[in-house]
This record gives C-alpha cells, structure tokens and sequence, in this order.
C-alpha cells in the first residue's frame, strides 16, 4: 500500500467511553500512518486531552465528530465492522478473518474511502451500528479470553493493513479496475426510499418497523452495489413511490 491508500481509510470509534482509550486508538493509528479519526457519540467529550495519545496529540486534535454511524461513514464505498467475539454471537453478516479481511480492505483502500468501525469497550458494536456494514472482521483472540482494549484492537487490525508493505522504491502490481462503488450514503437513501415503498404499500407493519429497517440496511449492503446500480434503483423506487402516491389520490 501507498501512502495515499491509507488517506483512504478512515477508523471510526462508536460511542467510545474512556478518553484513555481514544488517545491510544490515535496513538496506535500514528504508528502505522493512518490519520483519518472519526468518533461518533464519545461518551466523554474531553478526550480530544487523552494523555494517551502519546506523539499523535495533532491527529486526535483533528478528529472528527459525528452523532450517527450514517454521518461518519457516508462517502465510504466500503465500511468493515469489527469484533472478538464473533463465534457468540448472531451477526448477520458474513465474517471475515483478519487476515482475509485485511488482504479484501487493502485492494478497495486502492480505489476510493472505506472506514474501520470498532464498537464501545463494553459492548461492541450493536445490530443497529452493523447495520451499516458490508461485512465483519474477527480478531482471533482465544476463547477464554476475548475481550480485548480499544487501542489494542485498533493497533492489531492496522498492522495486518500494513505489514508486507512494499517499500517506496518497490515496483507496485498493476491494479485491477474495478466499477466504482456505491457510496455508504447513497445506500442509506436507497435503504429509506425502499423502506418507504414498502411502508407505502402496507408491507411495514408499525411494531416491527425498527427491526424491518435494519434487515434492510443489512441485506442491501450485502448487494455490494456499484455507484450505478445505486442510481438506477433510486430511480426505480422514486417512479413506484410517486405512483402510489398517484394511486391513492386517485381512490
């Protein structure tokens, strides 16, 4: 990888609780060049002072905040969930070990953003949280213990990114063009306007609407869905969206 594929990468921390372990989450990005921190709803709002961030002071100073998962991963074409635990839990995601996952983030960092996600320390990231990811890492700690600190587990990813890196004067391997994907943001609007047809239509029963849209966040990040097949559906749902708006005005 080049210094440019990991300006691509963009780790982001939900709903951290110790400013401890953002200023070590930060610490650990420094060590291996990669300085785009995203935070999303940090559970104390001083940690931009963490003391931990030994020598990454200015990369914490520049963290950005956010209120939603949405909001931080919107431009990303790729966003990754991580996790311990994935053998004890129902992820409803395809799981990744972290050298596999490593090898797949490092060939799309090639062709546009793709962000990190790592839950809060005592509960990882939730249903609702993963629901906005394509899939998810596993680091492979060993059953009887798999908790594992925030910094640690942001060091442990990053260096599977890096390591094998060439050197600056190696001959770099012709990269495959790939079609361009869809943005995490243009997925979540076609998630709403498919969430909208569906309510339209009666498919979307009220008690069950929170977890209906998260089955379809997930399924549609599933899909994997390049920048023109995100287009050509908003477009489908906009045309069966003002229809049945036509059809009811009608009756």
């Amino acid at each position: 990888m080049t210094t440019g594929d990991l300006d691509n990468l963009r780790v982001v921390l939900v709903a951290a609780r110790n400013p401890l372990n953002i200023g070590a989450a930060a610490r650990a990005m420094s060590n291996f060049g990669v300085q785009r921190l995203r935070v999303v709803n940090p559970y104390e709002v001083a940690f931009r002072e963490a003391r931990s961030a030994v020598g990454a002071a200015g990369l914490l100073a520049k963290a950005e905040q956010y209120e939603t998962v949405a909001e931080a991963v919107a431009e990303c074409r790729l966003v990754v969930g991580t996790t311990v635990a994935g053998a004890r839990r129902d992820l409803q995601h395809r799981l990744q070990r972290l050298d596999e996952g490593g090898r797949a983030i490092k060939r799309r960092l090639k062709t546009g953003p793709v962000a990190l996600l790592f839950g809060s320390e005592r509960f990882g990231l939730s249903n609702d949280e993963l629901s906005h990811c394509q899939w998810v890492m596993r680091i492979p700690t060993r059953e009887e213990h798999g908790s594992m600190n925030l910094g640690q587990a942001v060091a442990v990813c990053l260096y599977e990114l890096v390591r094998g890196q060439k050197t600056a004067t190696a001959k770099a391997a012709p990269v495959k063009k790939e079609k361009t994907s869809a943005t995490s943001g243009d997925v979540e609007r076609l998630t709403q306007a498919l969430f909208k047809v569906l309510g339209g239509s009666g498919y979307v029963k009220p008690r069950a609407a929170a977890a209906t849209e998260e089955n379809l966040r997930r399924m549609i990040r599933r899909m994997e869905l390049n920048a023109n097949d995100t287009d050509m559906w908003l477009g489908m749902l906009r045309q069966i969206d003002w229809k049945l708006g036509a059809n009811e005005k009608d009756k």
